[in-house]
């Protein structure tokens, strides 16, 4: 038998991006351990055929086509939740997005559709579920961040800027909503077989390269993070906050 801490039995979870990749095997495995999970998605064909699946499967799933780089939106999303379940105890934040160019390269566009998509949403979506997360009185924040954060690599400067201001969100909110019983983590993968990933993974002079600096010599898989992001969001990591959690194979920790 499981124990409870172990579960997530009775548990509402909201996980953004949560119809592909890491973001798919979070809800896959939130459902899993006894959550009920509200998804949320841009492609609304993709999220309907995917609620309709896992109703098929007994669990108990709801759903919003929302594409969270626009103004507003998550209030609209906090809204929804409140309305359909009037409670929330788990938010994870798995937007994003990424454009791999050169500093120089980057317009002005470019910086603000990566920023608003990566860091802002999240910032205002975390802002937005607050007084849900509070009322709770147990009430976990996850962040999915990105080694690019916490130390140089090849995904440009834009998306590492924006990793690494997640990671101090993840180290102040931590702090700040201790007092609500809200505990706040960030899991930060190495490169996952993702379709964000895809078009460097098929690259094989880059899968090399990325290789070469893993000492697991090989590609992470989505369920990997996912079952971070689950402990990070159980009962067993209770006394866990203000973490950034490296899902890495080893990269941050190999020197020269």
């Amino acid at each position: 038998m499981t124990l409870p801490i172990w579960q997530l039995n009775g548990q509402r979870a909201l996980v953004t991006g949560g119809t592909k990749g890491i973001g798919e095997a979070i809800v896959q495995q939130f459902l899993q351990l006894g959550a009920a999970v509200f998804i949320v998605a841009r492609d609304n064909e993709r999220l309907q055929e995917q609620l309709a699946t896992y109703r098929q499967q007994g669990y108990s799933v709801e759903g919003l086509s929302a594409d969270l780089s626009r103004p507003g939106v998550a209030t609209q999303i906090i809204d929804a939740v409140q309305t359909t379940w009037g409670s929330l105890d788990i938010l994870v934040n798995n937007t994003g997005t990424n454009i791999r160019k050169t500093t120089a390269e980057y317009s002005p566009a470019e910086y603000d559709h990566v920023l608003t998509t990566n860091l802002r949403s999240a910032y205002e979506l975390s802002q937005a579920a607050y007084p849900l997360l509070k009322a709770s009185g147990q009430g976990k924040l996850v962040y999915i961040s990105s080694v690019s954060g916490l130390t140089h690599t090849s995904s440009g400067s834009l998306y590492g800027m924006t990793k690494a201001a997640m990671n101090q969100l993840t180290r102040n909110l931590a702090v700040e909503w201790a007092a609500d019983g809200i505990r706040v983590n960030a899991v930060a993968p190495w490169y996952i077989r993702t379709p964000l990933a895809g078009p460097v993974l098929n690259n094989p002079e880059k899968l090399a390269g990325i290789l070469s600096r893993t000492p697991m010599k090989r590609i992470g898989e989505p369920e990997e993070v996912a079952s971070v992001v689950s402990f990070l969001c159980m009962p067993a990591s209770g006394y866990v906050t203000g973490q950034t959690i490296a899902v890495d194979g080893g990269l941050l920790a190999w020197g020269f």
